[in-house]
């Protein structure tokens, strides 16, 4: 094959989605309202506490801020001043980071997918490849959302983290032969998810720094908000002598240094906790706090609040395959920024990048290095010292045009496949067990293989011939991923000649998965959780599906939505 691309089709991946993946705005902004929980007092009162300062959290606290006393409770640090978060040129450092402290958070999925989840203010926007554009019309239609408060929280979210990218020669490629391949019209730049080829937006700025959730408190009112990082929530507490039903009122939490603390609710029929944090944490937390499936939290010695058993339930991950094209000719490094939004339900994406391999001086191989990453050369379970110094010794010895290329992905929407969350213990710094059932749904495994067959059109396009070997066929490109220790699953021989068995050998997270505490389920229309009052639950974990091509976007704009509709809902019941 040359050059051994196929042992570098792991890392190469990660290393393009991820280039700038931690990388912050280079100025922190002077957050007044900012501690570390060590400083917090033993007990303390809000109108408003929230439990995870991700996505939604952000948007949600500095909306919030702006009439009543909010607590934002982090159990990551700031994704500011870091070197390893802000330089790109640290980049694997950052990622190869494994102490409790780090940014992500590794977990694997029963399903043998290798994913990641954040740790950090700001959450998954401090992790992922950028990407910004909206839900369809249809989505926010069928959430049953004011499609005019949904444009101006999207606004107010775009004015300060969204960005036009830069389209060079690789990216053009890739848009022309969506074109060509028939993914028409060609829509241009927008945010706007319509059918057909465009340019998204981006969180990373002309000068490539990254613009993140944690940006959005720049709107808070700072007299009313109060920012804690490395702050765990270990649980809700809730009233239930003389309630008729339970009744949320505060939360236990711990510092770094393990020192326990409690914030409490104003008094106040309308004050509230609200749970922020994530597709894996806020199902974990509900749990943890005695709202979930009776059976399972008496197995781990949990008092139920409330037997809920669909907490933890319709936990989905888009899945996502892609195809690595070595490159003849020097490719630009790119993110995420062209989009196939295809009728038939895959969308096509790809990122290129000319060489992750690092300094060569350090030998550290930056994305390329076998020691880091989610997909990097060397499986998981077999990163022993040795393992290592092989493989280390292996790259040093390639020639550079071996990190040279591109890839094109694609994502089934929806998905229609389901799995579901479980405890593994009660230590909320412990990851829960997490099983998505990959195509599991044949409609998925049929949309990507339909969005595998566009790929190939697009790499046979005319437009993108310069940027292929001719010597290199489509099943050889194939093999080229399908040789690599991309995920934990066996592997057959014959992807090449079959795409559905290529879809599930070859099936990776693009880092959306969803669910655990879905709209209709374990909250209602208002995100309040069904059973108990004075909680709710505002974040990815109540989709029923993912929104658009990438989320993170919808993420925000529900948070600024969903405080507007709050802050709207107080007004209207103070003044009666």
């Amino acid at each position: 094959m040359g050059f051994g691309w196929w042992k570098l089709f792991g890392a190469a991946l990660v290393g393009i989605l991820f280039f700038h993946g931690f990388c912050g705005a280079e100025t922190a902004p002077n957050f007044s309202f900012m501690h570390n929980a060590t400083t917090a007092p033993d007990i303390s009162y809000y109108d408003y506490i929230i439990v995870g300062g991700g996505t939604a959290g952000c948007p949600l606290a500095a909306t919030l801020s702006q009439n009543y006393s909010v607590l934002l409770l982090e159990r990551g640090g700031t994704p500011y001043g870091n070197p390893n978060i802000t330089n790109v040129s640290a980049f694997g450092r950052a990622l190869s980071d494994l102490s409790p402290t780090s940014p992500s958070q590794r977990f694997i999925s029963e399903d043998g997918v290798i994913n990641a989840r954040a740790r950090v203010l700001g959450g998954g926007s401090c992790l992922n490849a950028g990407f910004y554009s909206r839900a369809a019309t249809d989505y926010a239609r069928e959430a049953g959302w004011d499609t005019r408060l949904v444009n101006e929280s999207y606004q107010w979210v775009e004015r300060l983290v969204a960005f036009q990218p830069p389209i060079q020669a690789w990216q053009s490629a890739v848009r022309a032969g969506l074109v060509q391949a028939g993914v028409v019209p060609y829509n241009g730049f927008t945010y706007d998810h319509i059918y057909g080829t465009k340019v998204g937006g981006t969180i990373f700025d002309l000068e490539g720094h990254r613009h993140t959730a944690a940006d959005l408190l720049q709107y808070a009112n700072p007299t009313g908000l109060t920012v804690l990082l490395h702050a765990t929530v270990h649980k809700i507490l809730f009233r239930t002598k003389g309630k008729s039903r339970p009744l949320a009122h505060g939360v236990v939490f711990r510092d770094a240094s393990g020192t326990k603390h409690r914030a409490y609710l104003k008094s106040g029929p309308t004050n509230e906790i609200i749970v922020s944090s994530g597709a894996l944490g806020s199902p974990q937390l509900l749990m943890l706090s005695g709202v979930g499936p009776a059976e399972h939290l008496r197995a781990h010695n949990i008092t139920v609040v409330v037997d809920q058993p669909l907490v933890g339930q319709g936990m989905s991950d888009n899945p996502m395959n892609a195809i690595f094209v070595p490159s003849p000719i020097p490719v630009e490094v790119s993110l995420i920024q062209v989009v196939g939004i295809t009728h038939f339900g895959s969308y096509i994406e790809a990122a290129s990048g000319e060489n992750f391999a690092g300094s060569s001086a350090t030998r550290d191989f930056g994305m390329f290095s076998p020691k880091i990453g989610q997909l990097s050369t060397v499986p998981p379970k077999q990163r022993t010292p040795e393992a290592l110094a092989k493989a280390v010794e292996y790259m040093n010895s390639l020639e550079a045009p071996a990190f040279r290329g591109g890839f094109i992905l694609e994502k089934v929407m929806g998905p229609i496949s389901t799995g579901h969350l479980e405890l593994r213990t009660r230590n909320p710094n412990d990851n829960p067990s997490v099983t998505f059932n990959y195509f599991k749904d044949p409609q998925d495994l049929e949309r990507c293989i339909q969005g595998l067959e566009t790929i190939e059109k697009i790499i046979e396009s005319k437009p993108f011939s310069k940027f292929r070997y001719d010597y290199l066929s489509l099943a050889a490109l194939l093999n080229i991923t399908a040789n690599s220790p991309i995920n934990l699953l066996p592997k057959h021989a014959n992807v090449s000649r079959s795409l559905d068995q290529f879809c599930k050998d070859t099936v990776m997270t693009i880092w959306h998965y969803h669910g655990g505490c879905q709209v209709g389920r374990v909250v209602d229309y208002q995100y309040k959780v069904l059973g108990v009052d004075a909680l709710r639950v505002i974040d990815g974990s109540t989709f029923i599906y993912s929104p658009g091509t990438n989320p993170q976007a919808t993420v925000m704009m529900l948070g600024r939505y969903m405080g507007k509709r709050i802050l709207d809902e107080r007004l209207a019941s103070d003044g009666n």
